[in-house]
């Protein structure tokens, strides 16, 4: 028989919380942190300069520019690219809202792309229909950790004379077809959040295979400021700059650069630690009744930055709520990731009956998958007992509830 669940007043499977997501710092991060507060110069440093050459070299890109946060990534990559006022930008409505509202800051347009639900990445038979004159980039999401169908992708952008910006902000060492996400000539972010492989508790990256665009992220992301004397306008004197566009305050500090060139050099072991954890759960979770593993595109290798589940609801006796209370009862910490950003209220009301009508669902199949998924833990310090915890208690709820 099979065992009582703890949330109907079992015992648990284990007896302390497993979060969903935990960053992993040692002592050798908190040197390199406590190192710069001890130099003195805790901003536009040597480590900053350090943390860039070593980002571009690892990702294979041509250059990189260090930012505060992926949003500030994403925000300055589409400034860089001159976007503006009702020029339309596409991107997958599964994400954080960050993307979407980078288009508004830029006040253009956003226009969503359905997923493919084999992937959860952007379907781009439907991009190509999305398309229209006002089209000038596209924002692929390489979500979870996995490449979106780039080929594709960059097919399209060429065909429509498009700009394409890689929202790779869970994606930082995922492979396409041989090569780095980031060594692309394309404009790729990066975020270094507390939840990510790589962690500098907030900041972010944007790479470039363009020495021009490479010098308008610099400016973008420090105020408009331009230092270097043969780029001034007046010639003054060596202490001179001048703000030549309207720029941001969105310098990385050099504690974070720090901290992200101590974590960079475990990168590699964090990717295969998650790599494994996810080859376990593929493995011990394939055939359980009512659950759909996550699919893998040919020729991809993913940086499992979120494990997503699917539940199948005609094949269990409870929803995807009644799921993930029992598992949380269990002391397994699973979440949700995300929200289609169109049912966020603040897109809702972008759409009121007021301003325009809508019928139906913008993407049907991102609100279909949403509806079903659940994300279960996987983070590098993950050891083999919470791996086996996560494994028994998931057969546990869900043998449970199948029908």
């Amino acid at each position: 028989m099979t065992k009582l669940l703890a949330i109907d007043g079992g015992l648990p499977v284990r007896e302390s919380f497993l979060p969903v997501s935990k960053p992993f710092i040692d002592q050798e991060d908190i040197k390199a942190a406590a190192a710069v507060l001890k130099s003195g110069i805790l901003s536009e440093g040597p480590q900053t300069e350090a943390f860039e050459q070593s980002f571009a070299r690892y990702t294979g890109a041509k250059y990189a520019v260090a930012v505060s946060s992926g949003s500030a990534g994403l925000h300055i990559a589409l400034r860089t690219a001159a976007i503006g006022h009702q020029e339309e930008v596409l991107t997958s409505p599964l994400s954080f809202p960050i993307n979407s509202n980078c288009i508004l800051y830029q006040q253009a347009i956003h226009t969503f792309v359905d997923i493919d639900t084999a992937t959860y990445n952007m379907d781009t038979k439907i991009l190509a229909q999305k398309l229209s004159y006002r089209s000038k980039a596209v924002i692929p999401v390489h979500f979870a950790g996995q490449p979106c169908d780039m080929d594709e992708v960059n097919k399209l952008a060429a065909k429509n004379n498009l700009i394409v910006i890689e929202d790779a902000t869970q994606a930082l060492g995922a492979v396409y077809k041989g090569e780095k996400i980031g060594s692309a000539e394309n404009m790729t972010v990066f975020s270094f959040h507390a939840n990510q492989s790589l962690s500098t508790g907030q900041g972010g990256m944007v790479t470039t295979g363009s020495e021009e665009t490479y010098k308008w992220l610099k400016i973008f992301s420090n105020l408009g400021i331009v230092r270097e004397q043969a780029s001034l306008v007046e010639q003054i004197g060596p202490w001179h700059y001048e703000m030549q566009d309207l720029g941001f305050n969105y310098n990385i500090t050099e504690m974070q650069a720090a901290l992200g060139l101590s974590q960079l050099a475990k990168l590699d072991w964090f990717l295969a630690a998650r790599k494994k954890i996810a080859s376990c759960y593929n493995e011990a979770l394939s055939g359980l009744a009512g659950l759909v593993l996550p699919g893998q595109l040919s020729g991809v290798e993913s940086a499992w930055h979120h494990y997503i589940i699917r539940i199948k609801p005609e094949a269990l006796n409870t929803d995807r709520q009644g799921i993930y209370q029992a598992l949380r009862a269990e002391n397994i910490g699973v979440d949700v990731n995300y929200l289609p950003i169109f049912l966020h209220p603040y897109y809702k009301w972008l759409g009121h009956p007021d301003v325009c009508t809508l019928e139906g669902s913008l993407c049907p199949r991102a609100e279909e998958v949403y509806n079903n998924m659940l994300s279960l833990p996987i983070f590098p310090a993950m050891q083999e007992q919470d791996i086996e915890d996560v494994i028994k208690a998931v057969k546990k709820v869900f043998n449970y509830h199948a029908k």
